[in-house]
């Protein structure tokens, strides 16, 4: 495997782990608008995910079929943290924005490499997951 397919793979990995987060906190949450977001957000993520795949498998490389440790763990915490809060919703946006936060660095990051190519794959994936950072963002700036 390549460098290159090293770097998409981590990129579906990480955005993995937010796909089944949103997921995850849709099934939790019991607010009709919180559900119908994180639906839209995990479909995004899914979109993302279809399009690094297919990079990867122009490779002739196998794609990476799972998520990471860190983003279960995150999962696991922000369930925690609901189970206590009064306000499960906000505790599910505060930590789905964080995990926004780590998908769009890991995007920026892979921009910042020095391999061409690997830019070239990355920079037209960027506008959707900024779109769905910022989503985020403004939703738990609003709360």
């Amino acid at each position: 495997m390549s460098t290159k397919t090293d770097e998409l793979n981590d990129l579906i990995e990480v955005t993995r782990d937010g796909k089944r987060f949103y997921e995850h906190a849709r099934d939790e949450v019991k607010e009709p608008q919180l559900k119908a977001l994180f639906t839209d957000m995990a479909q995004a993520k899914t979109e993302v995910i279809a399009a690094l795949q297919g990079k990867v498998a122009a490779n002739a490389d196998t794609p990476a079929t799972g998520g990471t440790l860190t983003g279960k763990l995150r999962e696991v915490y922000a369930d925690t943290r609901a189970k206590l809060s009064s306000d499960e919703g906000a505790t599910y946006i505060a930590q789905l924005e964080e995990a926004e936060d780590r998908i769009l660095h890991a995007f920026e990051d892979a921009m910042d490499a020095h391999e061409p190519d690997l830019r070239a794959d990355v920079a037209p994936l960027l506008p959707k997951v900024r779109a769905c950072h910022d989503r985020m963002r403004d939703l738990k700036k609003a709360q």
